[in-house]
């Protein structure tokens, strides 16, 4: 028999030894504990001091905060077969942490590996120029078949944004060759317009003055004023048109014509 002297020993021990057995977890008020119970899901405990008792339960704490995952850079070959190095970033968080811990091995690593292959797939559509100049449609595409994958891991994609898309030395010189002949198009075309509406105002201008013959005398007037305010030369030479020529003749008086 255990006498009263011994139990009183013997208490304390097992006390220390229940206490021993059961763990104490501090979940922070960001964090989730997602418990099993012999091996089956039993409950996703919330913030504070949480009890798990080893070898029964089994405990995983799952960080609910927004996660900044780097994606490796990629080599991907464009729709124009144009081979281009790749980086992106992906944002996301665990919204379900019971299916980010049962649904799959290791999300981070999961998640990490689907927006690789996604990236890749995705750019591998376009051409070069459509990477260079339409990134936002591009993350929002990525970024939708991302979050749409990753659902069934309660994870979702906030945002991906790609970092660098970097090119070869030949494609960088060929590129610019591009551009400097752009420019030289554009400057071809502006300098085509103003001529063509040079040519409008000039034609307008005829026409006003065929229809008002003394508007090219008034020209004709307003060019000598313009000439005589220059002193560079002593000489002037200007044409004198025939309707003004024409109109003096008519104004003579008869009798001078007549005269010897």
């Amino acid at each position: 028999m255990i006498s009263s002297n011994m139990l009183q020993y013997i208490i304390p021990i097992l006390l220390v030894f229940g206490l021993v057995a059961i763990s104490f977890r501090i979940v922070a008020e960001y964090e989730r504990l997602v418990v099993l119970f012999l091996g089956r899901f039993q409950t996703v405990k919330q913030p504070g001091l949480r009890i798990v008792i080893p070898g029964i339960q089994r405990a995983f704490r799952v960080d609910l905060r927004v996660v900044t995952l780097d994606i490796p850079p990629q080599d991907v070959i464009s729709k124009d077969n144009v081979t281009v190095r790749v980086n992106a970033v992906l944002y996301f968080r665990v919204v379900d942490p019971e299916r980010a811990i049962i649904q799959v091995e290791n999300f981070l690593n999961a998640t990490n590996q689907l927006a690789q292959t996604t990236l890749r797939s995705v750019l591998g559509q376009h051409e070069l120029d459509e990477m260079l100049s339409e990134r936002e449609k591009l993350n929002d595409n990525i970024q939708e078949i991302i979050d749409k994958r990753a659902d069934a891991w309660g994870i979702k994609v906030i945002n991906v944004e790609i970092k660098h898309i970097d090119l070869n030395d030949s494609m960088i010189r060929a590129i610019a060759r591009q551009a400097e002949a752009e420019r030289e198009r554009r400057a071809k075309i502006i300098h085509a317009e103003g001529e063509f509406q040079a040519s409008e105002k000039l034609l307008a201008a005829a026409n006003i003055i065929s229809q008002n013959p003394q508007t090219l005398q008034l020209r004709y007037l307003q060019t000598l004023i313009d000439i005589s305010t220059n002193k560079n030369s002593n000489t002037i030479v200007f044409p004198l048109p025939i309707d003004l020529l024409k109109s003096l003749d008519k104004t003579t008086s008869p009798d001078l014509k007549q005269a010897p």
